[in-house]
């Protein structure tokens, strides 16, 4: 919200939230905008869109209300609990043929963007195996995050998320023929479609291009930091990396690898929290009908359903 508030992208006219604390705060980043408790009574309002950021069981059915009264949505991930909901609420957004945005933010780093510039110009050839690690040493802090019904997840639909889509993406989206997986709740092995949450996972994707993608992503691991973040995509004439700097979770590295030489391609700092935002605001200024992109959304919510075995 800070991010479209101050450059102007669009105007926040309203913030709807049960805890007052909370709605006072956002009010301080947009001090002419109205405090409402509910989403009806933002809906009630003339709007040109809204931005969902509620628990997680909440974003596809307050989506499609959205999406239902003509409005354009950005909504944090995940865009739904499994595939179903995902889909039905991009299935939503067609239908009433409004821009739908969801929170992918990783892809608005400059060093996944030099990354997926270099992967795509062939300066690293052809790609045949990528390696995303997303380690967490807290986790959640929030009880529903832990509630499967709520999150639809542990780590993987929290964190893999991004792993999975910036993989995907990177590499134009080639179909994912195969996938398996582990998953772990403090370090004992999960059944598929566990009941409870996972804090550990490890999954491999095979992709039609004969490439393999090797992810793995938890909550409180014992890392050394704060955090690992790392996407590193290998060539036949090169590698491509991007990661964390000294555990951070915002400031990043981009590198072009040839053999045992490096190239720096992209350092901090760089400001991109609120750029997947800030995209949409600004799409929406000129054109709020619906973007086909976002069915790219369905495709990493087939692949999560398929690391979880359901």
């Amino acid at each position: 919200m800070e991010a479209i508030a101050v450059d102007r992208y669009a105007d926040v006219v309203a913030v709807a939230d049960p805890v007052g604390a909370v709605a006072e705060r956002a009010l301080e980043v947009a001090p002419h905008a109205c405090a409402l408790n509910t989403l009806d009574e933002l809906l009630e309002m003339d709007l040109d869109g809204v931005v969902i950021a509620t628990p997680s069981a909440l974003h596809a059915v307050q989506a499609r209300a959205a999406l239902s009264r003509g409005l354009a949505v950005f909504c944090q991930k995940p865009l739904g609990r499994n595939a179903t909901e995902t889909a039905g609420v991009i299935e939503a957004a067609r239908a009433a043929d409004r821009l739908l945005g969801v929170d992918l933010s990783y892809r608005y780093t400059e060093a996944m963007r030099r990354i997926r510039e270099v992967v795509g110009a062939g300066e690293i050839g052809e790609v045949y195996a990528l390696d995303l690690v997303f380690h967490n040493a807290y986790g959640p802090d929030k009880p529903w995050f832990r509630d499967v019904s709520l999150s639809g997840g542990g780590c993987v639909i929290d964190l893999g998320i991004h792993l999975i889509d910036l993989a995907l993406w990177t590499l134009a989206f080639p179909h994912v023929t195969a996938v398996t997986s582990r998953l772990y709740a403090r370090g004992r092995p999960l059944p598929a479609n566990p009941a409870q949450v996972e804090d550990y996972a490890v999954a491999q994707l095979e992709l039609a291009t004969g490439a393999v993608a090797r992810i793995a992503c938890s909550w409180n691991l014992s890392a050394g930091c704060d955090a690992v973040i790392e996407a590193t995509f290998h060539g036949s004439r090169g590698a491509a990396s991007m990661h964390n700097v000294n555990g951070s979770f915002y400031d990043f590295i981009a590198e072009h690898y040839r053999g045992t030489s490096r190239t720096r391609l992209v350092e901090p700092p760089d400001s991109w929290g609120g750029r997947a935002a800030v995209a949409w605001a600004r799409q929406l200024a000129s054109n709020a009908q619906f973007d086909p992109e976002v069915e790219r959304a369905a495709e990493v919510a087939h692949v999560i359903d398929r690391v979880y075995g359901r």
